[in-house]
């Protein structure tokens, strides 16, 4: 029997050897035997945790989507700015976190996967609904008037775009080169003004 607490522990390495199996072997390949192998534990183990691998891929992502969050939770609270809180989300985008070679791959294999996973697609859309959410309030408090959805999914498009880019050449890896970018795209975007940057 697992010690007491240990179930979100054990639950965290399995969703870690998800993600490292998925960077090693691609989505389809990434068995549950490859990942409890990585784990260090038996596939038993991993099906006391899992139903089955698309529950545990679902998990994985979930996850990684609660990392982003955190991630940008924190970069809007360290913000003192309107600017700065539209310029948070994208650092939080761009953090060394979210720019692993694991994590990359994870989340390059999610999208891909979610065009056949009904419930990988529901986690995408909340990532995209959340992005848009957090980007919508921070151009609020830059202008309190008028609607800010359009300015938002193009931030959103600048974002992921960039990402993508970054993520599938090798020479880009360096997350201040597409941050840098991003944020001079926006700065231009939010009318080129360029004082209140980080």
């Amino acid at each position: 029997m697992p010690k007491l607490g240990m179930g979100p522990v054990r639950r965290r390495q399995l969703i870690d050897a998800t993600i490292g199996s998925i960077h090693e072997y691609g989505l389809a390949d990434a068995t549950v035997t490859r990942i409890a192998k990585k784990a260090g534990v038996s596939p038993g183990i991993v099906h006391h945790y899992f139903a089955d691998k698309d529950e545990l891929l679902f998990e994985t992502m979930r996850v990684m989507l609660e990392d982003l969050r955190r991630q940008a939770v924190s970069c809007l609270k360290a913000a003192k700015t309107p600017y700065q809180r539209v310029f948070a989300i994208i650092d939080a985008s761009f953090s060394n976190e979210q720019f692993s070679p694991e994590v990359v791959t994870a989340w390059l294999a999610f999208y891909a996967g979610s065009r056949n996973s009904a419930s990988l697609t529901r986690i995408l859309t909340l990532y995209h609904r959340r992005l848009q959410s957090n980007l919508v309030d921070a151009l609020k408090k830059l202008d309190p008037s008028g609607s800010h959805d359009f300015q938002a999914e193009a931030i959103a498009a600048v974002i992921d775009g960039l990402y993508l880019r970054a993520a599938l050449n090798p020479a880009l890896h360096d997350m201040n080169n597409p941050r840098a970018l991003a944020i001079d795209l926006v700065s231009h975007l939010l009318d080129g003004s360029r004082e209140e940057e980080p």
